[in-house]
């Protein structure tokens, strides 16, 4: 057994023991499934019923976390010195709180993983890094619904489990028509969450639409969307049965 104690004093111990390993279940060579990442929605899925919605953990103990926040403020001595004794107490429940919300969302992020890669064989996951979020307004959101803790869950589950594993440069996937797969002119705007396409008239969630170029790239077994032709449509007529 091993013992050890983290940074706000809570205790852990450890233990090695035998258990028997239960495979994961087999899927269907031909299920693929893609992936794009949001705020609004944390992951949207070329099938609706794999989405993960935005929990919103950190929202919902804001109220307590800004107390905190507010009580080491106003008992911080301003010295660089050691700080009073309610002042560590106030910083120690704020640290509680983030900790708690970050750990409510990795388990979600787990069981939304497991379960995504219970029933596909082709996992197609955007490459997306949230960095530049955090010089938005919307970095406070982004933070709660933790993109970078459900891609790192997935990729590792996917991994134990055997699945393949693709992932998808972000360029152009909410440029590009799913359908016909030709590239729109001008970017869409965060307000617009609607992709219609000039060329075939195909429309389509903005998010979904983009979740199935991702999962057409991966199945023609590129990493970007400049590497699929785009004279003709990677989909078969089932385009908007998936």
């Amino acid at each position: 057994m091993r013992v050890h104690r983290d940074s706000l004093g809570h205790w852990y111990a450890s233990f090695v023991v035998r258990r028997e390993v239960v495979a994961t279940p087999a899927a269907d060579e031909g299920s693929g499934i893609g992936i794009d990442w949001g705020v609004s929605v944390t992951a949207t899925t070329t099938s609706p019923g794999f989405d993960l919605p935005y929990l919103g953990h950190r929202k919902r103990c804001a109220a307590e976390l800004g107390k905190a926040q507010r009580k080491m403020a106003r008992r911080h001595s301003g010295k660089r010195g050691p700080q009073s004794k309610g002042y560590q107490r106030a910083r120690k429940a704020a640290a509680t709180l983030q900790k708690k919300a970050a750990r409510q969302a990795r388990h979600d992020a787990s069981a939304w993983a497991k379960s995504v890669v219970d029933n596909h064989h082709l996992i197609a996951v955007e490459d997306f890094t949230p960095k530049f979020l955090a010089k938005s307004t919307m970095a406070r959101k982004a933070t709660d619904a933790a993109i970078g803790v459900s891609k790192q869950e997935l990729i590792e589950c996917a991994a134990r489990a055997g699945r393949k594993v693709v992932l998808v440069a972000p360029a152009y996937t909410r440029m590009t028509c799913s359908s016909c797969f030709a590239r729109a002119k001008q970017r869409l705007g965060l307000a617009e969450r609607t992709f219609q396409c000039r060329e075939c008239g195909f429309i389509d969630c903005r998010d979904r639409n983009a979740a199935r170029v991702i999962l057409a790239v991966a199945e023609r077994g590129h990493t970007r969307v400049d590497d699929v032709s785009h004279a003709s449509s990677p989909f078969g007529s089932d385009v908007h049965a998936v």
